[in-house]
């Protein structure tokens, strides 16, 4: 009896340390899977009748990184306004296509969509591709913000900082002291990136080792770090590994998920549907903008760095990522364009697309999973009870391999059943019983969710065998990564040259000096005259090998 009085006493404060927080509801997966459908689904579920849990309406907030731009629906792939059933969207078309819009800000305006829909006693449903927004929506204090200051006002330096700062060399302060506004191509201006790179290694070794020196947007995002808060981004990691992660929302996490040999060809036969409804014109249309933007930047005096990137099409800013606008940039470039390119295109857009739904899993399941465990895990330790009953972040996979009857059975029924659950904080199922699919992708070997221990889980190293120009190493992650470099047909062919290399040099230094005994040789049974000419010509060849050295070394 006093065991059971003990749980119920431990449930119950579970249930209340869960209603303190007010409920959001996410949707997540890769792209294709029926995302959207599923958030108006559950959104109109919500409204109308009263319910037992109180709440009555919702909202749907947009969390695809490409979505937020105005315009572009075919490439971004927004649902049409006939589709939405009259269910308001937040987020959606209000940048302008060539605007930076990034994580920061977007978790910002999120938060007070979702204060502003509670204040309606409405459910806000975040739904999208990008994880990593939801991610950081749900988990705080993960993301660096730049501390607020006067305009008269310095940042005072970190001391670690500080020092590292007075031991770089001249070029490389004056690069501190003057970051460029976009960061340089690695393809078209490999000497800057490498550059750059180089003043982050001198600054900061541990963040350095994290990004490859290509990788120019997390390079120029770390160096501005430092000059936007004074302090080393490992500082700062150092700094957030000392807290505690506690979810900002009490978070329903649904993944959408389908098997990939049936996604692909969905994906396949919409990238089709996509040409149909107008996708060329639109991606004239944005490299129209491309080229006005790139205009602008040169009447305003910015680099020629920069002006380049906005035209040559760096696909990692903004609107410019949508896949489709690199792809087909050739056969829109080429002044007569053929069908084979047409067709080289379109199948260059079904590759990336389909490659990039297999990051998105990976994201889910190695970077947002382990998050979500072990907030669940830490909560689950603090009250003593199971993290079905008291997590606050449930997360359900819903198997969306099969449409049309199987949908309502599978994902739309099932998710509006563990919603009335979780908003009325009854009890909710364990997420591995709903499928074989969700118990196997679900089921993850423990990954570190600590900032320190992530930084150096992901360091690159440079492989000496490979790296043919110093400024631009060739960097592997270690690892798996560096397992299967070792074995690659390249590196090896590089290593055997190179040993084979050192073997001839070995060779010639062996057979000097042997030759050079066998001449003392011969010179010790001469005159004291022929000592002495033996005797300078050894000192000769001694010169003559000290100058040598290097060349046979």
């Amino acid at each position: 009896m006093d065991i059971l009085i003990a749980r119920l006493s431990t449930v119950s404060m579970s249930r209340s340390m869960s209603s303190m927080r007010k409920p959001l509801i996410t949707v997540c997966g890769t792209t294709g899977v029926g995302k959207s459908k599923l958030a108006i689904e559950l959104a109109l579920k919500l409204s109308g009748d009263l319910h037992d849990h109180g709440w009555n309406g919702a909202r749907i907030i947009n969390a695809d990184s490409m979505q937020v731009y105005s315009g572009m629906d075919v490439i971004t792939n927004k649902v049409p306004f006939a589709e939405r059933e009259g269910v308001e969207h937040l987020l959606m078309d209000f940048k302008e296509p060539g605007e930076q819009y990034v994580v920061g800000q977007w978790v910002q305006d999120a938060i007070k969509a979702i204060d502003e829909t509670h204040s309606r006693n409405q459910i806000p449903i975040v739904v999208g591709g990008t994880s990593y927004w939801i991610q950081h929506l749900m988990f705080p204090n993960r993301l660096v913000t730049k501390p607020l200051q006067s305009s008269s006002s310095l940042f005072i330096l970190s001391p670690e900082l500080a020092n590292v700062i007075s031991l770089l060399s001249p070029p490389l302060l004056d690069l501190f002291n003057n970051l460029p506004d976009q960061q340089p191509s690695a393809t078209t201006h490999p000497d800057e990136a490498s550059t750059l790179h180089t003043l982050l290694n001198a600054l900061d070794p541990e963040v350095a080792s994290r990004w490859h020196w290509r990788d120019t947007r997390k390079v120029l995002r770390s160096l501005r770090i430092m000059k936007d808060t004074g302090r080393r981004p490992s500082e700062i990691i150092s700094e957030q590994s000392q807290t505690t992660v506690v979810p900002r929302y009490r978070t329903l996490c649904f993944w959408l998920y389908a098997e990939p040999s049936v996604l692909n060809d969905r994906l396949d036969a919409r990238v089709d549907d996509m040409i149909k409804q107008g996708l060329i014109d639109e991606i004239r249309e944005l490299q129209k903008i491309a080229s006005s933007n790139a205009e602008s930047s040169a009447k305003d005096g910015i680099s020629s760095t920069a002006v380049d990137m906005s035209v040559t099409n760096d696909y990692t800013l903004g609107i410019y990522q949508c896949i489709g606008f690199k792809e087909f940039h050739h056969y829109l470039a080429s002044p007569s364009p053929s069908a084979k390119d047409f067709e080289n295109a379109v199948e260059a857009m079904k590759h990336s697309t389909r490659k990039y739904a297999k990051r998105q899993v990976s994201w889910l399941r190695n970077k947002l999973l382990p998050a979500v465990y072990a907030a669940n895990s830490a909560l689950g330790a603090t009250i003593g009870v199971n993290k079905y009953g008291a997590a606050t972040v449930p997360t359900y996979l819903l198997d969306a391999t099969e449409l049309g009857n199987k949908w309502a059975a599978e994902v739309g029924n099932r998710a509006e059943r563990i919603m009335n659950d979780f908003l009325s904080i009854h009890d909710l199922p364990d997420p591995l019983t709903l499928s074989d699919t969700a118990r196997s992708m679900l089921s993850i070997n423990d990954k570190p969710t600590d900032p320190t221990a992530v930084l150096q889980a992901r360091r690159k190293i440079t492989c000496q065998t490979c790296t043919v120009d110093v400024t631009k190493p060739v960097m592997i992650e270690e690892g798996r990564e560096w397992e299967m470099h070792y074995k690659t047909k390249a590196h090896r062919r590089l290593a055997n040259k190179a040993l084979g290399e050192a073997t001839s040099r070995v060779g010639r230094k062996r057979a000097w000096g042997d030759g050079q005994h066998n001449a003392a040789a011969e010179l010790g049974g001469c005159s004291d005259r022929g000592s002495k000419r033996g005797k300078s010509s050894g000192s000769s060849s001694r010169s003559s090998f000290d100058g040598q050295l290097p060349l046979i070394l």
